[in-house]
């Protein structure tokens, strides 16, 4: 292996916040399709909350660098990767408190362990439909690209994904989705709601002045 992940995830931990505590809730998963929000709303979240963040994409972005990989290129990132970072991350959600983890499996991997606010960010319409044109725009923003290569990225990225994780946490269930609102405490729409009024909201519900 090229690094411990346990090692690499510390290094995006920031150590000096005082922590907010709120009742019955240990640490605070946040999980969402790409250009939903997630990002967006673990940040502000962490920051108004005093609470350390982990955010999943850019750990697997080192990964990817390290091994030479596209971001795009998940079907090509050796399952160990994704073992270890799940296990470690599962770990951190039993043993730690105060922390904000963002990634795509954070949600579904917390199932089952107690003390978990588990929060999905979707950006869907008053019909449930994703808005992918919205998702698009916002990684063409974020990213400084093109729109054809944010589709591509969104579309790859996706596909990639969901056939290496079916595979690995679902039995090779063609239905499965890490976004299944069964998995989570609440959902959060970025679709109808701005990033302020979304961080608002989570706030609201879980009792934060």
């Amino acid at each position: 292996m090229i690094f411990g992940i346990a090692k690499l995830i510390w290094s995006f931990y920031n150590s000096e916040m005082t922590p907010s505590e709120i009742s019955n809730i240990k640490n605070i998963t946040i999980s969402g399709r790409i250009g939903a929000g997630s990002t967006t709303l673990a940040t502000g979240l962490s920051q108004r909350l005093g609470w350390e963040l982990l955010e999943g994409g850019e750990l697997f972005q080192k990964i990817h660098d390290e091994l030479n990989l596209s971001e795009i290129s998940s079907n090509h990132r050796p399952d160990k990767f994704d073992l270890e970072y799940e296990e470690t991350v599962k770990k951190f959600l039993k043993t730690k408190s105060h922390q904000v983890i963002q990634s795509h499996l954070a949600g579904f991997d917390a199932q089952e362990i107690s003390g978990i606010y588990k929060i999905l960010v979707v950006c869907e319409d008053e019909k449930g439909e994703d808005h992918p044109d919205i998702r698009i725009d916002r990684l063409v923003n974020r990213k400084k690209i093109t729109v054809e290569e944010a589709k591509k990225e969104i579309a790859e990225r996706e596909t990639n994904n969901l056939e290496k994780w079916r595979k690995m946490y679902a039995g090779g269930n063609s239905n499965w989705v890490y976004w299944d609102p069964k998995y989570y405490d609440l959902i959060v729409n970025t679709y109808s709601h701005n990033k302020e009024e979304s961080l608002s909201f989570v706030l609201q519900k879980l009792g934060v002045k």
